[in-house]
């Protein structure tokens, strides 16, 4: 029988695998932070949130903690956003969200023309449209579960995708045009590192 839980305590993410996922994965986990959020302040808040979230929760098997992480950051940041379905036509916030997103995408210049257009496109969408496409594109849930996490419909959420994917694809090519076609972006690609 103590073999049996010991077996079954092992399963489970401790706070050192935590600790050591928040530390090796830090730059892609604070920019997962910092596209859902376009600000520095809050980017951060969210990370030290979802480490804090990732050690005190539920226990979470160990090979579902990286997840786990990015799920809770992600949480985080829809608490501190409050993303809505927009009025407006779903590029750049009017609240001069442009001059943030260029000053949050430059501390993640990779001198690779591409991922920096894709990285400051992203930042300047609306903050709905944002999360979505960070959410659904970079980190691949599905359209049903970003509604569900947005409290949103799924058509919202299905129309906010498409016109995100659009503007960013459109940035894209405007700055690399030489680029044959659109490849979805995915977060691992435009930080460097492995998937």
């Amino acid at each position: 029988m103590f073999g049996r839980k010991e077996n079954r305590e092992s399963q489970f993410a401790t706070c050192k695998d935590f600790q050591k996922i928040f530390t090796d994965e830090m730059s892609s986990l604070h920019l997962l932070a910092l596209l859902l959020t376009a600000d520095e302040q809050k980017a951060e808040e969210c990370f030290v949130s979802g480490l804090e979230d990732s050690i005190q929760g539920n226990p979470v098997f160990r090979q579902w903690a990286r997840s786990w992480s990015k799920r809770a950051i992600i949480k985080n940041a829809i608490k501190a956003m409050a993303p809505a379905v927009a009025a407006n036509d779903g590029h750049g916030d009017k609240s001069g969200i442009k001059a943030i997103a260029a000053a949050a995408a430059a501390n993640f210049k990779s001198g690779d023309a591409q991922k920096d257009a894709t990285l400051t496109a992203v930042l300047e969408l609306d903050s709905f449209s944002r999360f979505v496409f960070v959410m659904a594109v970079l980190e691949n849930y599905s359209e049903r579960e970003c509604s569900t996490l947005l409290g949103s419909t799924v058509h919202d959420v299905v129309a906010a995708k498409a016109e995100a994917i659009h503007f960013v694809a459109s940035r894209q090519l405007a700055v690399v045009p030489e680029t044959k076609g659109f490849k979805l972006p995915k977060l691992s690609m435009l930080t460097g590192d492995a998937a």
